[in-house]
């Protein structure tokens, strides 16, 4: 297998690699301990569920 770049690979699996042994798993921390801190860049985030259509749904099936 050619080196993996682990900034392009989800981290479920990462850990299946882990598991499989094609990973090394002081690798993945390592990288992980490089990442940046971004909270200063993150913003709230709204959302609102109209449960109208939930209970449409739910009487539907009585």
């Amino acid at each position: 297998m050619s080196e993996l770049d682990l900034s392009k690979v989800d981290r479920r699996i990462v850990e299946r690699l882990i598991r499989s042994g094609q990973v090394d798993e002081k690798a993945w921390e390592k990288h992980l301990k490089s990442l940046s801190d971004s909270a200063d860049r993150a913003v709230p985030v709204e959302s609102a569920l109209d449960n109208e259509d939930i209970d449409d749904e739910d009487d539907a099936e009585d």
